[in-house]
């Protein structure tokens, strides 16, 4: 199977020779970022997927990112394609790099030719733009009680999908099982090839073709980046262990992303539920500073500040759903009492939403508080069942803490994509349920290094 960050990096592993962003290097060596694959992740040749800063420029490091500077364009231009002229002017890259890198692109079936446009003088100019179909990455959400995997290309279009039952307390090598099973399920549909499937001749570790066409269309082989996955925390993200889940701990201490790279064979992304659904949502266009809660089987909150998402040097932050509210409060899962998990599940559970939502929005306003940000977004199943409850109830408790500090309300909604109401209570657009919203932003967890994001 060829995995795309492989072939990016070895297609840029010679001759990109361009001006790099300061921010990431320089013609003077300082600041220069390395990394070879989706950080987090396993499988990748020399630093693991794990970034870094030298003293010197690491040549192969900034070659990356200059692809990864292009590819985000081709991306960002759609159909309509964009010029190398264009390229090399919103890059900073030299007229000549943007050749060699954009060549190397289309050999590899990732950029392709959109057609000509008008220039102010000469021969009109070929614009180009991104091939989706030829990279995929896979999103699965590890709930408590259901897997749900997507299967996105490029472009973070969903071409595949599965919703199945699961119990997470199942033991560790029944979910492996079921999650491999799954991925294995969607990529051969897409019309990839088995990764037991033996060697083509001549191809060293290559996989054999069926001799259906099925994998091999032409000259483009389709190409698998990886696999993110999400599920409750706490977990440890940069190096996929996962510790106490919240009723589960019999899964504290487990190595997921190096247990399940081994069994699919491609690099693995463990990451928070919560966290995966923030960085899909900042991925597709939500800007600024922002607070995403999912109350589901529990509770949780995704965390973006300066348009990044927030996890903390050890994965801890957006532990929302332990903060105590009630000192006597009922026993959590956790341990402790009186957590605004447990006080909004039993609220939910007397069939009293109308505190569920207050309970969350105590805890919102303790979040806007502490971190002062833009807005509140909901999401997850509980959630879903009742929008305009939810948000009518959080955005009268912060509300009444405006009154009291004077500030402006911090606007609250359902996440773009999630419940069925409109306008200020239900949130934007169509309806699409917070399980597939999460395994969709563990898909981007694995494509945003690829783009050049930083926080995937």
């Amino acid at each position: 199977m060829v995995l795309l960050w492989q072939r990016c990096c070895q297609s840029a592993s010679t001759g990109e020779n361009g001006r790099v962003n300061r921010t990431n290097g320089g013609p003077d060596g300082r600041g220069a970022t390395v990394g070879t694959g989706p950080a987090g992740s396993t499988g990748t040749p020399g630093t693991a997927g794990r970034t870094g800063t030298t003293a010197g420029v690491n040549l192969l490091g900034l070659r990356s990112h200059n692809t990864a500077l292009v590819l985000d364009l081709l991306r960002t231009a759609g159909a309509e394609g964009i010029s190398r002229l264009e390229l090399a002017e919103r890059t900073g890259l030299t007229p000549q790099a943007v050749s060699k890198i954009t060549a190397r692109l289309r050999a590899d079936g990732l950029a392709a030719d959109a057609g000509r446009r008008a220039s102010t003088g000469g021969k009109p100019r070929t614009v180009l733009r991104l091939v989706p179909e030829a990279g995929h990455a896979v999103g699965v959400h590890l709930d408590r009680d259901e897997l749900r995997a997507v299967l996105v290309d490029l472009d973070g279009t969903v071409v595949g999908e599965r919703n199945t039952p699961l119990d997470l307390g199942a033991g560790a090598d029944a979910v492996l099982t079921r999650v491999a099973g799954v991925v294995e399920e969607l990529w051969v549909e897409r019309g990839g090839i088995p990764r037991e499937a033996p060697a083509e001749p001549g191809e060293q570790g290559g996989p054999k073709a069926r001799g259906d066409g099925a994998a091999v269309r032409g000259r483009r082989r389709l190409s698998l980046l990886g696999a993110g996955i999400a599920l409750p925390g706490p977990l440890d993200h940069a190096r996929g262990v996962l510790h106490r889940v919240t009723g589960f701990p019999e899964w504290d201490g487990f190595p997921l992303r190096d247990a399940l790279s081994r069994r699919l064979g491609v690099p693995v992304v463990v990451d928070k539920d919560t966290n995966a659904a923030a960085l899909g949502l900042a991925v597709g266009g939500e800007g600024g500073s922002f607070a995403y809660l999912h109350l589901g089987t529990g509770l949780g909150a995704g965390l973006v500040i300066g348009g990044s998402v927030h996890r903390g040097p050890r994965t801890g932050a957006g532990e929302f759903g332990h903060q105590v509210l009630q000192l006597d409060g009922p026993r959590c899962g956790c341990g402790d009492r009186g957590c605004v998990e447990a006080l909004c599940l039993g609220a939910v559970a007397r069939g009293d939403t109308d505190e569920a939502a207050r309970v969350l929005g105590t805890g919102a306003a303790n979040l806007v508080g502490l971190l002062d940000i833009d807005r509140v977004l909901l999401g997850g199943r509980i959630v879903e069942a009742a929008p305009e409850t939810f948000v009518r109830g959080v955005r009268e408790v912060l509300e009444a803490r405006a009154r009291r500090t004077g500030d402006t309300p911090v606007p609250v909604r359902i996440a773009s994509g999630g419940g069925q109401g409109g306008g200020r209570d239900g949130g934007e657009g169509g309806h699409r349920e917070s399980g597939q919203q999460v395994a969709e932003g563990a898909a981007q967890s694995v494509l945003a290094p690829v783009f050049g994001r930083g926080d995937g």
